[in-house]
């Protein structure tokens, strides 16, 4: 079964049905993503159009193809020019400055950087080039120094989105003009206006509308013919739909084979929108959340299904992503300790014990299987990841313990083959982080003291405060100190066989929780860069607990049930009716 072939199928939205993925040439994949207007820091439904897409371009690379990945900026737009008077700034240098911020977040989310990111401003001369072919086959008009595409012109108009062309509105990011054709035209090139960025063209100064730029910017890059055109739902009309109807009518041989859309992105079950003010950035996010727990919980959802973002799924995404890192932690270092110690290990006759093999086989069918099935994420992490993080527990508990060489030699191979596949799989999902898994751990702990408004000497305060009530049998004040600090999200473990007390990050109670960024902001503008303390490797936690403690059993939205993990030790409470463990 783990050899078995599977097709990879995507959903295309222009036929509305999955369809088995087929390039135009073999072995190689051309592939475009509208990218962000720069003008703000990106928010978090960016962030679920590209780690989407950054999905589907490691998964592409997995099946061995040579993609060529094209992202663009609009560094040119109304918007842009709204900001920059608003500030009192150039246009170029804002746009510019937000541009290094997306990246930077894109860094932080680990999405791969496309094969090129071109920007309006640099390819002025191929969309002024459009536009005089799309002219010349009499598919737009000019007035007054505005060029205006001719929906009439185009009687395919409307394929994609579904939409009649008496039902389309007029506007949609534009202002209506009476002096258009048809309400639904709209621009190629807009006249300069005073004050604004503009280059000269056969029609006069002025500016690239929204819509042609893509078109351009596509074709420049992989010709008119390509395999797949990506965004999001929102920008299927009018954005995809104008882009279709210039392209061919700058080229009748204009092609592109699978449009893919990924799902909106809701606020407590509203649909997030700057105009209602309840968004927030990636960077407010990844403030006081790692940026893999917003990417973990981002794939947590299928790509074209709705997600819902709220501070308890954050929360649980993190602590499930805690418990990823911690499971890679203790078996990297059980595995050097084992080595060490075992000399003959590496000539021993051993093997993979049956239930690891098997573990291995399905979790390794499960990533092809499932997507290959248009990208669905949720079982991989819900169900065959978690098992294969269970099983590793148990062979780190097989090696903390007292059994037969051949036992602890089997328990090695095991967990080696193990970590191999659970870190390819991570790979895959973007999920497999460029630092030491100790200086991730560290870095999620920075952040869990952020969200508690704690420093690391109050929680050791907290400790040592505990330590003191238990000494003096004050059970009710160290089951409070314990309850108060789990509430603002700090989790206390007793070192089994030791006095001493460890802490790590858990799910907070609902009321402990702070305002930001659980109230969204009117505007990211004042969202100041505030950069995390250098990570220190802190000493495994693998001395601190038989299991690390694994993520809330709580359901993750449109995800299979989490596996049960084996119960943590900070879950006892300090009365001796219940001794700790």
């Amino acid at each position: 079964m783990a050899n078995e072939k599977v097709e990879f199928q995507v959903y295309n939205s222009m036929t509305r049905q999955k369809e088995v993925f087929i390039p135009k040439e073999p072995g190689k994949v051309k592939m475009y993503v509208c990218g962000v207007t720069s003008y703000d820091y990106s928010h978090i439904g960016h962030a679920r159009a590209y780690v989407a897409f950054d999905l589907l371009y490691r998964y592409l690379k997995y099946l061995g193809y040579e993609v060529m990945y094209v992202r663009n900026f609009t560094d040119v737009d109304d918007k842009i020019i709204r900001r920059a008077n608003e500030l009192g700034e150039d246009p170029t240098a804002l746009s510019g400055r937000y541009c290094q911020e997306f990246l930077k977040d894109m860094d932080d989310l680990q999405c791969l950087q496309p094969t090129h990111q071109p920007r309006v401003t640099e390819h002025m001369e191929q969309i002024k080039e459009m536009i005089a072919k799309i002219m010349a086959n009499g598919c737009a008009y000019t007035i007054n120094g505005d060029v205006y595409f001719s929906v009439d012109s185009f009687p395919e108009y409307g394929r994609l989105s579904g939409r009649k062309l008496e039902d389309n509105r007029a506007g949609e990011r534009v202002e209506v003009d009476s002096r258009k054709k048809n309400p639904a035209d709209f621009a190629l090139w807009k006249s300069a206006k005073p004050g604004e960025p503009s280059w000269e063209s056969p029609w006069g100064p002025g500016r690239p509308g929204w819509h042609i730029e893509c078109s351009a910017m596509s074709a420049h890059y992989l010709t008119h013919s390509f395999d797949i055109h990506g965004g999001g739902m929102d920008l299927t009309f009018p954005h995809h739909e104008n882009e279709i109807a210039q392209s061919c009518a700058a080229c009748r041989e204009s092609n592109i084979s699978y449009w893919m859309h990924n799902g909106f992105v809701n606020i407590d079950d509203e649909k997030m929108s700057k105009s209602l003010g309840n968004f927030f950035t990636i960077r407010e996010v990844t403030r006081l959340y790692h940026p893999l727990a917003l990417r973990y919980f981002l794939l947590g959802n299928h790509y074209r299904s709705p997600v819902n973002y709220s501070i308890s799924q954050i929360e649980i995404a993190s602590e499930s992503v805690f418990y990823i890192y911690q499971t890679l932690l203790d078996s990297e270092e059980a595995l050097s300790a084992f080595q060490q110690g075992t000399e003959t290990a590496k000539n021993a006759k051993g093997r993979v014990t049956p239930q690891a093999q098997e573990c291995i086989n399905k979790l390794r069918n499960e990533l092809k299987t499932k997507l290959s099935d248009d990208l669905h994420t949720p079982t991989i992490l819900n169900a065959a990841l978690q098992e294969a993080l269970k099983l590793m527990n148990s062979c780190l508990t097989i090696l903390k313990k007292k059994q037969q060489k051949q036992q602890h030699l089997s328990a090695s191979l095991s967990l080696t083959e193990l970590l191999k596949e659970v870190k390819a799989v991570l790979d895959v999902l973007g999920l497999l982080a460029g630092s030491t898994c100790a200086e991730v751990l560290q870095q999620f702990k920075e952040r869990a003291l952020k969200r508690a408004e704690l420093t690391e000497e109050d929680v050791l305060h907290a400790i040592e405060e505990r330590a003191l009530a238990r000494k003096n049998k004050d059970f009710a004040r160290s089951d409070q100190i314990r309850t108060d600090l789990a509430a603002k999200g700090i989790s206390l473990m007793d070192i089994t066989g030791t006095t001493e007390t460890a802490w790590r990050p858990c799910v907070r109670s609902i009321q402990e929780q702070p305002a930001s960024p659980a109230q969204p902001k009117k505007s990211a503008a004042a969202v100041q860069e505030q950069p995390s303390a250098p990570a220190q490797p802190k000493k495994s936690a693998a001395a601190v607990q038989e299991q690390p403690v694994a993520p809330s059993q709580q359901k993750q939205p449109s995800a299979a049930p989490q596996q049960e993990q084996p119960a943590a030790a900070s879950a006892q409470q300090d009365h001796p009716t219940v001794p700790p463990q």
